[in-house]
């Protein structure tokens, strides 16, 4: 189970982009997320008619180590670390280590 998932809203908390916050649009591998408008950088793109692209320079996010990135807590206003807990049913869940509320209840 991943502590940071596609659709979560995550802080960065190094990097060039520091202290901006975005949703996580995917995963890339185990370790790489790509967060919406966070590292965003130019890319010079070449035409290609087959597939309908248009050539120029588009921004592009790239993607972050999950390591520079933190889960937002909305209680605290504040990026958190995340934990997990097993629930009375047997049902694992992830909770925020400052104050272990359950995440996206």
């Amino acid at each position: 189970m991943e502590k940071i998932r596609k659709g979560d809203e995550v802080v960065v908390i190094a990097g060039k982009d520091k202290g901006k916050r975005g949703a996580v649009v995917r995963r890339v591998d185990d370790e790489h997320v790509v967060v919406e408008g966070v590292n965003r950088v130019k890319k010079h793109v070449k035409p290609n008619p087959v597939k309908g692209v248009v050539g120029g320079v588009v921004d592009k996010d790239m993607p972050l180590h999950v390591s520079n990135v933190a889960l937002f807590n909305p209680v605290t206003k504040k990026a958190d670390r995340v934990g997990f807990k097993l629930l009375e049913d047997g049902k694992k869940v992830r909770v925020f280590k400052s104050n272990g509320e359950q995440v996206g209840v």
